[in-house]
């Protein structure tokens, strides 16, 4: 059984700084491509993130160069670090991936960028 479970959302000021986290369970970390989605209620689920099983990292463009996706092997974790928050920021991030067929969603970690 696959288990993905995110942390490390909460309330951060605007230009401030979090770095979510999404523990897998289940998969083989490094042969898995993670990716983080971000969603607003009442609004579609969006892409903010990808890192590939060979490391190859991806973000959408409206966080390209706040946001980084990594991951630890050893902890079988990936990461998003998210830096110059902007309130438009204000999402559920959720983890995903494909694995044996089938996708994979955890529930979410909440963030919210307010003054």
């Amino acid at each position: 059984q696959v288990q993905l479970v995110e942390s490390g959302g909460g309330l951060v000021e605007p230009g401030g700084s979090l770095r979510l986290s999404c523990r897998a369970s289940g998969i083989v970390l490094r042969l898995a491509t993670m990716r983080w989605y971000r969603q607003v209620p009442g609004k579609e689920r969006d892409w903010v993130a990808t890192i590939t099983r060979d490391g190859t990292t991806n973000e959408t463009e409206s966080v390209q160069g706040r946001f980084t996706i990594s991951r630890d092997h050893a902890r079988s974790t990936v990461y998003l670090q998210m830096n110059s928050l902007k309130p438009e920021d204000t999402a559920v991030y959720i983890c995903n991936t494909d694995w044996r067929g089938r996708t994979w969603w955890g529930r979410g970690t909440r963030v919210t960028v307010s003054s």
